[in-house]
């Protein structure tokens, strides 16, 4: 019962914008399914699930890979809005931003979590991203680029 009751809730949040535990357990209702407020809320604990915002400007409940998303999305318009340039020298990958806004290009980097890039280091206009090798290197650098487009 509490497996199909969960199953049921991950498919009604990710079919309906669901603002509320009140909402959510209308929604199970209208399904068949009788829950308390208090089963609902121990349900959404158990999901991990999240407010996030949603498209319209209110919150909405997601799983974390969702909410994750949302926030990928968030730091590649911040890179696309703060980073000026790309290039490379070895295994360094250098990008020049708008002045003050390395630290924001950084984060976004950092927030890929990708698997080439070792590490991050911020100025006030640059940031140095190191890769292992030159190869990757250069293929980092086209990755960024096409994020610049």
């Amino acid at each position: 019962m509490k497996n199909a009751r969960q199953t049921a809730i991950l498919s009604i949040i990710e079919q309906n914008d669901i603002e509320t535990q009140e909402e959510l357990a209308g929604k199970l209702r209208d399904m068949g399914i009788v829950v308390t407020q208090a089963t609902v809320s121990r349900d959404i604990k158990e999901l991990r699930l999240l407010k996030v915002l949603s498209g319209s400007g209110g919150y909405k409940y997601a799983t974390a890979d969702k909410a994750e998303h949302g926030l990928s999305e968030r730091f590649v318009r911040m890179f696309k809005d703060s980073v000026l340039s790309v290039s490379s020298a070895g295994n360094i990958v250098v990008l020049k931003t708008l002045s003050g806004s390395a630290n924001v290009a950084g984060e976004a980097i950092d927030s890929m979590r990708l698997p080439e890039i070792l590490g991050t280091m911020a100025g006030d206009n640059t940031v140095f991203a190191v890769v292992q090798n030159e190869a990757e290197a250069v293929e980092t650098v086209k990755r960024f680029q096409e994020m610049l487009k």
